[in-house]
């Protein structure tokens, strides 16, 4: 078993560097575009989306950066709600109306490049398909919520207007430079308050993951797959599934025509990503969000898109047992 001091510089280091830069990235940008003036300008091509849901025209440009990273647009929404524009619901609210455009970034990356070739074009496509109707329906869901929870709402748009007093005495325009230091001030002080946070639940998370056995909690995959009348085959897929995503492509793809139809190979994969909601909670979504949230926030956040990803997939599963 690795030292505690080999998975801290082998795992947990890069992650929290990595997540760290992105987060400055997004946090930076959102801090520039509020010292230029630029929210207003790109927000207006997320009007379509922040209208209906009643949100603030600012969220739009983090909902445009999350097509870009996900990340970088969750330190957006994070300076949004830090600088007072968004109360909880609101950012809540934001988080959801997020998600299919986060899964956007992840057709070009991942599953275009990755998986389609490793499933085949039938397969493929239709997994991806079912994946981005999944995301889609979160979305809707997020611009429902907030056209019925957020109306009436009034946003205080003085809390990131670029030429508001900040104590400093200074009530006009700022120059160039002053505007790129004051961002920079503020990134500096928002990471300041995030990356402490995130190394120490990162290290937590990542030490904890080599004595505690998570395979050990998917012993709920014989019985899922048992129930929804799938091939025996599909019990190590989805075990596999749950701990690499690529991983159980790669086993099933040869199984399928023989042992899987191309519908049995997408509620396997699917039955793997519920499973694995878990795994990637622990893994994943709880370091990354009680780093940006902190933890009673971040809990709220996590239970949202965790209760919200399980229910649609496992809607998913029964609409293909239902054709």
């Amino acid at each position: 078993m690795p030292s505690i001091v080999s998975v801290l510089l082998s795992e947990a280091f890069p992650r929290i560097a990595t997540i760290t830069l992105l987060i400055g990235a997004g946090v930076g940008l959102a801090n520039l575009a509020v010292a230029y003036g630029l929210v207003d300008v790109v927000a207006r091509a997320g009007r379509y989306l922040t209208d209906p849901a009643n949100l603030p025209e600012e969220v739009g440009a983090a909902v445009i950066t999350n097509t870009v990273s996900v990340t970088a647009g969750y330190g957006m929404l994070a300076e949004f709600r830090e600088s007072g524009l968004l109360d909880d619901r609101a950012t809540l609210i934001a988080v959801v109306v997020n998600t299919f455009f986060g899964f956007l970034q992840h057709i070009f990356t991942y599953y275009g490049p990755v998986l389609v070739p490793i499933l085949g074009l039938r397969v493929g496509l239709l997994y991806v398909g079912v994946r981005a109707g999944i995301s889609l329906a979160i979305t809707i869901v997020g611009l429902v919520a907030g056209a019925v929870l957020l109306r009436g709402y009034e946003y205080h748009g003085g809390a990131i207007d670029p030429d508001a007093p900040d104590g400093g005495g200074d009530d006009g325009p700022r120059s160039h430079r002053e505007r790129v230091r004051h961002a920079a001030a503020k990134t500096g002080d928002r990471l300041r308050s995030i990356v402490p946070r995130l190394a120490v639940i990162y290290s937590f998370v990542f030490v904890g993951l080599e004595y505690v056995d998570l395979e050990a909690m998917t012993g709920i995959a014989e019985p899922i797959t048992a129930l929804v009348g799938l091939p025996g085959a599909a019990v190590p897929v989805v075990l596999v599934s749950t701990v690499d995503p690529t991983s159980g492509a790669i086993a099933i793809a040869p199984m399928i025509g023989d042992v899987f139809t191309p519908e049995e190979a997408v509620v396997t994969l699917l039955v793997g990503s519920l499973v694995s909601l878990t795994i990637g909670t622990v893994k994943r979504s709880i370091p990354f969000q009680y780093g940006i949230w902190g933890a009673e926030f971040g809990t709220k956040v996590i239970a949202v898109n965790v209760g919200l990803k399980a229910v649609f997939i496992a809607v998913s599963i029964v609409g293909f047992l239902l054709l």
